[in-house]
């Protein structure tokens, strides 16, 4: 397993920080083997595969790791994207790289959501007079 019970609990910890600030829906998928030729084809796949395309404002994003064959991903529905750019999703990207390749997965992955979080709060934030329906579970998926 990558992730020790304390790494798992921080990480399900920011999830929720960030989904509490926003309508935004975060979710964390995590297998030993990229099972696709890209990690972004299997971050997409995982997305329509588990209806994060599902939520209000299409704002679910997935982080995709593969821990043996040292992949990962990040992939943003269009509500999202449209928002933040591929300027933001490449700067993600690195954090995340800089991390993975410093065996600091857990450390990365938290990092990368509380960013993702921030950027739901500010372009899609939670309305603090209506109920914030977590549309997706929390949990922290392995393949």
């Amino acid at each position: 397993m990558i992730f020790s019970p304390s790494e798992e609990s921080e990480i399900l910890q920011a999830i929720r920080a960030a989904e509490r600030n926003s309508t935004g829906e975060i979710r964390l998928y995590v297998e030993d083997f990229c099972l696709r030729d890209s990690p972004i084809e299997r971050a997409e796949e995982l997305f329509q595969l588990f209806g994060m395309f599902n939520t209000r404002q299409r704002n679910g994003v997935l982080i995709y790791l593969a821990e043996k064959s040292r992949h990962f991903a990040v992939w943003g529905d269009v509500g999202i994207h449209q928002a933040v750019g591929n300027s933001f999703w490449e700067a993600e990207k690195k954090l995340l790289r800089e991390h993975l390749q410093n065996g600091e997965a857990a450390q990365g992955v938290r990092l990368a959501i509380e960013q993702v979080g921030e950027r739901l709060r500010r372009f899609f934030p939670a309305d603090p007079s209506a109920d914030n329906d977590n549309e997706l579970p929390d949990d922290i998926i392995y393949g």
